[in-house]
């Protein structure tokens, strides 16, 4: 196959011989690029290996479902994490593809998306009657529209059929947090047992659970007090993997206060201990939070003893919603919302504000009272 560009008016057209057709007459194919004579010359050079590899496929005819798995083979599985992308293929193949994966891509509209997401609430289950969650709908929706933006960068669609769709809202359920003297009863409850120090540090610092247990000695400084969240374990399709924290923003530092990192240098002590004890058995992978053995605690064997350290304790919550007590104490306390997000390796400041609005109500009232004290004192020196 051969090719050029040529330039016209402000834009850049992609031309390629495609040889001749039945009655010799002469076949190309035209693509604009609105952009530089550097972008122009890398699409014509992407469409011409594509065809001499079997790979090009023409926008026009491209069904959603072809595309959706080019999204997923070329852009989603370097682009997120591994487990991710495993989620994204799982929402692609169970739900996507089989409701709109055969209509064309360039006749895709915001109307067969919103029929989409009203017939997946409706009778979106898989293996039962009955729809799907608001919440559920609402991410498959997202995985859409993140691939349909994709499209659009690479010019394969002029817009994104999916931003003219209306995605449910789900209700937020309320969130389970345990007070100081539940929190201080539960630790008790975990001394003694090896779940005491994970969930010390997950109630001091609000690491999630795949940060804990990807956690190593190397990225903890004592004499700083500070430790990094540098990868995070999690279960896949091929096993347990250690890979980049959730988002850019959960890679991050944590200060320690003193309690945690006491805590800490005794865990490592008994763990030297353990060490010792097992010899060669123990496989050193310098964890801060293995397995009995050395090796990388499965998060499934994690949260079972979670489950019943948590029934013995009496209390009714997930090992998640430790995280949600260490954020909730630090807004009560008046610290700032930006240093909030960055403990929680959250990926914005408005998340934090969106997922702990249950606090505010109170910061507000505080900050009334606050405002009140000020005028009564101004009151008294007048």
């Amino acid at each position: 196959m051969k090719g050029h560009i040529r330039k016209r008016g402000k834009t850049w057209a992609v031309v390629v011989e495609l040889g001749k057709d039945a009655q010799g007459k002469r076949r190309q194919k035209w693509k604009t690029v609105h952009g530089t004579k550097k972008e122009a010359e890398a699409e014509l050079a992407r469409i011409l290996h594509e065809l001499n590899t079997g790979m090009y496929a023409e926008p026009e005819r491209m069904l959603v479902s072809d595309y959706l798995e080019r999204w997923l083979n070329d852009y989603a599985r370097s682009a997120v994490s591994t487990r991710t992308y495993e989620r994204y293929k799982a929402i692609v193949k169970g739900h996507l593809n089989p409701s709109i994966g055969h209509l064309q891509l360039a006749k895709l509209r915001p109307l067969h998306i919103q029929s989409m997401l009203s017939k997946m609430e409706k009778s979106g289950r898989k293996n039962g009657p009955g729809g799907l969650s608001k919440r559920t709908v609402l991410h498959h929706y997202r995985v859409l529209h993140t691939a349909m933006k994709q499209a659009v960068r690479w010019q394969i669609l002029p817009y994104n059929p999916a931003a003219g769709a209306v995605p449910p809202r789900p209700e937020n359920k309320e969130m389970k947090v345990l007070d100081e003297k539940k929190i201080a009863h539960l630790l008790a409850v975990a001394q003694g047992t090896r779940m005491h120090c994970p969930v010390l540090v997950a109630v001091t610092t609000g690491m999630r659970r795949g940060e804990l247990l990807g956690l190593r000695w190397t990225d903890v400084d004592m004499d700083e007090r500070v430790l990094s969240v540098r990868q995070a374990l999690s279960k896949t399709a091929d096993g347990l993997v250690f890979g980049e924290p959730k988002t850019a923003r959960s890679r991050r530092s944590i200060s320690l206060p003193l309690v945690t990192e006491a805590a800490l240098r005794q865990h490592r002590a008994d763990q030297a201990q353990s060490k010792l004890r097992l010899g060669s058995v123990y496989c050193d992978r310098g964890l801060v939070f293995p397995a009995e053995d050395g090796n990388p605690w499965h998060p499934a064997t994690f949260t079972s003893s979670w489950r019943m350290l948590a029934d013995r304790a009496k209390v009714d919550i997930r090992f998640h919603d430790l995280r949600h007590y260490h954020a909730t104490q630090l807004l009560k306390q008046g610290i700032h919302p930006k240093v909030v997000s960055e403990r929680l390796g959250h990926s914005t400041i408005m998340l934090t504000m969106d997922v702990y609005s249950h606090v505010l109500p109170d910061m507000q009232k505080e900050a009334a009272d606050k405002v009140d004290e000020a005028f009564t004192t101004m009151g008294r020196k007048s």
